[in-house]
């Protein structure tokens, strides 16, 4: 059965500026009532739970629940599958009352149109209920029985593991369940368990084999020495070969201007120019036709010549710059100043090589711009120990082969001693695949029976289901609720149209609306598509817009079709709704529990502080006044007496809704000390016998600063707020003045909620 435990935390969203759940705040329960004036984030809580059950992600702010002791981040909503029903405006708005017109969708309940066919259904579903025991019973067993074989194979892989792991390269190091199980059925399907238990002088002997040191392989050297004499010769003739044309001297002997112009008319040519791309003066026949007899084929094919053998070397340049070579301490001691000599001679060998191919280059460099002209190489070519590569690799060779040596002894033994642990393991592995194999039979046949029951209750529910019946009790419980038969639901095709006499309404009152949508809401409850008993139920301000006896009849409706839901939350600021959902929670069974968390019910409020000029919500528990007693009146009261009586500093950020607090007492008191007199608080006070400059301080402190609706965020002046306890203390004076009897009764009851705490 799932359930959301708490709140993990809101940051960024509305007013919940940075919320957390407080460590000493009970998670909850059951049944979970919570009480908020307007503008303490009652509406947030209700459309994060509607995201959830929409499965919509919640962009803005950063939101986590803890569901059943897992963390659900509000981007992966989308993804969740939690059972719950959400109340709020949005839910009348977007499912009851959509702004764009249509009709209300149905709600499918099991109708009766033949008896027969009704009655096999419930039988049915009672031989359902008993085969997904059955069903259930055999799914258990199956999980523990493999619960049991996989802590088995865990403990047994990690025996293997802790034996044989080493440092280094050891596939034992990452030895696991599925390796150990692996090799426990091999053996059992060959049946030859008992060729692999050791002795106990073998298997010491083993251990000592296996807690031995290696050390790694290393990587062949692949870069081979390239021949200097074949490139040396090769860059010979080239610097000596000559490029065969109609020679312009000038262009032969300035190399910088021969350069310049062979580009020049490299790019006419692309471009088809007849003029001078620089002077834009036209180019004769006869000058292009002598630049392009200096410039020929020849002297284009040779250019390329060069350019692929300056590659060439470049490559090989860079080939040996590149060589990577094992570092002296990874081999075995004693081939270790035998691989420094040869590591000397071949560092040696290649950096000749790189000197060399490098002038070689420079020189190759100069030939392309002195193409006409035969050069000398004057370069020496160094003596190079082509053998230095073979001799570094033999040494590696004699490190592989004494690796391979070591690990093969030590692998063997590694193996006989996993083999050992296995063979004497075996048997109670073997045990308990047979108990998983014994589940399994069961499990099967258990499936095909639910999948035959359901299949029966399926046919049987296609040619009885119908939203008819669902309608015809919306329409009784309307008539319950309303007292009249005008409005009802009409059957569509698709769904619902309200209709009031018989014609599809057009205006429906606050209370009509609140009316139809909250017992079209209880009605889905009973939907097929919805297990109520492992479903969460959450109702936002469920009554807004009724009078007392509305009121009191939602409620009954609200407790009828709720009690059995898995966890219920109820968000009001509605303090008569609040009392009898209190009284109701209060009477559970097990509600007297000393332990609050062995509690069906638990009670909390939804209050702001002021904090860097913004309003901020908190979740804390309910206060025990509010609990406790029948009216909200006995909480603004100790609020008020309080602040007003401490002798602490003025906490303006934590109590700035003291102001509204002071209105709602003062309007409480007055109304039933002056029940005669209606209209604003100001005439109300004047028929108050009482200091007529703290009567105007009292009522220019309540209107700057209070909001009657609800808590607002007025502008506020802080050497105005500085003065609120002595306001607070003429508001206790005027009420103490008008009724002391009723003054030191609160009074009375403040201290002993104070002192004594209030009664289990």
């Amino acid at each position: 059965m799932t359930r959301i435990d708490k709140i993990s935390n809101i940051r960024g969203l509305a007013v919940f500026r940075d919320f957390a759940w407080p460590d000493d705040l009970p998670t909850f329960g059951r049944f979970n009532l919570i009480y908020g004036w307007n503008g303490t984030g009652k509406t947030i809580i209700s459309r994060i739970f509607r995201a959830l059950e929409l499965k919509k992600a919640i962009i803005e702010g950063d939101v986590t629940l803890l569901v059943e002791g897992r963390h659900v981040r509000a981007d992966d909503f989308p993804h969740e599958s939690l059972p719950i029903k959400v109340f709020n405006r949005d839910f009348v708005m977007e499912s009851v009352f959509p702004f764009s017109g249509g009709e209300v969708p149905p709600i499918f309940v099991l109708g009766k149109e033949e008896v027969d066919k009704q009655k096999e259904v419930e039988k049915l579903k009672s031989d359902l209920d008993k085969a997904h025991a059955i069903l259930e019973a055999a799914k258990s067993g199956k999980q523990a029985a493999e619960k049991d074989l996989d802590k088995f194979c865990i403990d047994s892989a990690k025996l293997i593991k802790d034996t044989l792991r080493s440092s280094g390269e050891n596939p034992y190091n990452n030895y696991d369940k599925s390796n150990f199980r692996q090799r426990a059925e091999l053996m059992a399907n060959k049946d030859d368990r008992n060729a692999f238990q050791l002795s106990e002088s073998d298997r010491e002997k083993l251990l000592a084999q296996h807690r031995a040191t290696p050390k790694p392989k290393l990587q062949m050297i692949s870069y081979r020495l390239p021949e200097l004499r074949p490139i040396n010769d090769s860059v010979s003739q080239l610097l000596a070969e000559t490029v065969v044309s109609a020679v312009i001297q000038s262009l032969r002997d300035d190399h910088v201007l021969a350069q310049w112009v062979y580009k020049g008319l490299v790019l006419h040519r692309e471009r088809a120019a007849e003029k001078c791309l620089f002077c834009e003066q036209t180019l004769s026949k006869e000058r292009l036709e002598t630049l392009q007899a200096h410039f020929n084929a020849e002297y284009e094919k040779f250019l390329k010549k060069l350019e692929d053998y300056i590659s060439k070397l470049r490559e090989l340049a860079v080939a040996a710059e590149l060589l990577k070579l094992p570092n002296r301490a990874e081999l075995y001691e004693d081939l270790a100043a035998e691989y420094e000599e040869a590591e000397r001679l071949l560092r040696i060998a290649v950096n000749s090589t790189r000197t060399f191919l490098a002038s070689l280059i420079e020189r190759l460099e100069v030939k392309k711009n002195q193409t006409f002209k035969s050069l000398a190489l004057n370069i020496g070519m160094p003596e190079v120990d082509a053998g230095s590569v073979d001799r570094l690799n033999e040494i590696i060779r004699k490190h592989n082969q004494a690796c391979d040596d070591f690990d093969r002894l030590i692998g063997e033994a590694r193996q006989r001693l996993e083999a050992d642990i296995v063979s004497r393991k075996l048997d109670d592995f073997l045990k308990l695949k047979q108990e998983i194999e014994a589940h399994e039979n069961s499990l099967r046949q258990a499936e095909a029976e639910v999948k035959g029951v359901k299949e029966k209750i399926a046919d049987l529910e296609r040619e009885i289901v119908e939203h008819r019946r669902p309608a015809e009790e919306l329409n009784e419980d309307l008539m319950k609720y309303l007292g009249h038969r005008e409005l009802r639901l009409e059957i569509k095709q698709t769904g619902y149209v309200i209709a009031r006499n018989g014609i599809p309404a057009e205006v429906l009152s606050e209370g009509e609306m609140t009316a139809i949508a909250l017992l079209y809401f209880l009605k889905s409850l009973q939907d097929r598509r919805f297990d109520l008993k492992n479903g969460i139920i959450a109702l936002d301000d469920p009554v807004s817009s009724l009078d007392a006896n509305a009121l009191y009849l939602a409620f009954g409706f609200i407790r009828e079709r709720t009690h059995n839901a898995a966890q219920l939350f109820i968000f009001t600021h509605n303090f008569a709704f609040f009392r009898q959902v209190r009284n109701w929670f209060h009477n559970l069974p097990g509600q007297r529990k000393r332990d609050v968390n062995r509690r069906p019910a638990r009670f909390y409020m939804l209050d702001c502080a002021y904090n860097k000029g913004q309003r901020c919500a908190n979740i804390r528990p309910l206060d025990p006044l509010l609990e406790k007693y029948e009216s909200e009146y006995h909480y603004l009261f100790a609020r008020i007496y309080n602040e007003a009586k401490t002798s602490a500093p003025v906490d303006f950020e934590q109590n700035f809704v003291l102001p509204n607090m002071a209105r709602r007492l003062l309007e409480a008191f007055l109304a039933f000390r002056q029940p005669h007199l209606a209209g604003e608080l100001w005439k109300k006070m004047e028929a108050i016998k009482f200091d007529e400059a703290k009567k105007l301080r009292i009522l220019r402190f309540l209107h700057t600063y209070s909001h009657s609706g609800s808590i607002g965020e007025p502008e506020y002046d802080p050497s105005l707020f500085g003065e609120s306890r002595s306001v607070l203390t003429d508001l206790l004076e005027l009420i103490k003045g008008q009724d002391s009897e009723h003054y030191s009764a609160m009074e009375k009851l403040v201290y002993r909620h104070d002192n004594e705490g209030p009664d289990e």
